[in-house]
């Protein structure tokens, strides 16, 4: 981030501050998208982020902090959308990568709505650092700083979150009593 632009917005320059929007706003949505799955949500989520950010942005001492700060204040706007919306919304259109392909799309669609459940039954916090980690691919103390935590704790979360979710995809992948049922009376 251009720490020039930034000083200037945080003195009240509102076109600084609507150029670090332009330029800030698609890492923003695409944490914010990771975390709530959901588009509507995260855009809400996102812009109350920029809000929050404005308000906040004169209390910022260090601009080279500008990103992990950002960050945390998306997480807790994140975290406000999802306790208004308990109920988790189903992921939308996920863009293809280019030049991938499977032989299998139902397959890749089944595994995508899998995962989509099991990531459904994550807390925030838990969904906010496997996002930082693995989508974003920030460093275990680039994540703590940016969530106001220590290392050992990223660390900690990451561990509980993905046992949590291979438990998730697991507890999925058993036959339910319907199917135990089937096998019996075919015989």
């Amino acid at each position: 981030m251009d720490p020039e632009l930034l000083v200037r917005a945080q003195r009240g320059n509102q076109g600084a501050f609507e150029a670090l929007t332009v330029a800030s706003h698609p890492r923003l949505f695409r944490l914010a998208f990771a975390i709530l799955h959901d588009p509507t949500l995260a855009e809400e989520a996102t812009q109350q982020a920029f809000i929050d950010i404005w308000r906040f942005l004169r209390r910022l001492r260090d601009p080279a902090r500008f990103e992990a700060w950002s960050y945390r204040i998306l997480v807790n706007a994140c975290r406000d959308e999802a306790r208004r919306r308990s109920q988790w919304v189903a992921a939308g259109e996920i863009p293809e990568q280019a030049g991938s392909w499977d032989p299998d799309p139902a397959g890749a669609v089944a595994d995508r709505d899998q995962l989509s459940r099991g990531f459904s039954r994550l807390s925030v916090e838990h969904r906010a650092v496997i996002a930082m980690r693995m989508l974003l691919g920030l460093s275990v103390e680039d994540t703590a700083e940016a969530l106001g935590v220590r290392p050992g704790t990223v660390a900690s979360r990451l561990s509980r979150a993905l046992s949590a979710l291979r438990a998730a995809l697991e507890a999925d992948a058993r036959p339910g009593p319907a199917a135990s049922l089937e096998g019996e009376g075919a015989g």
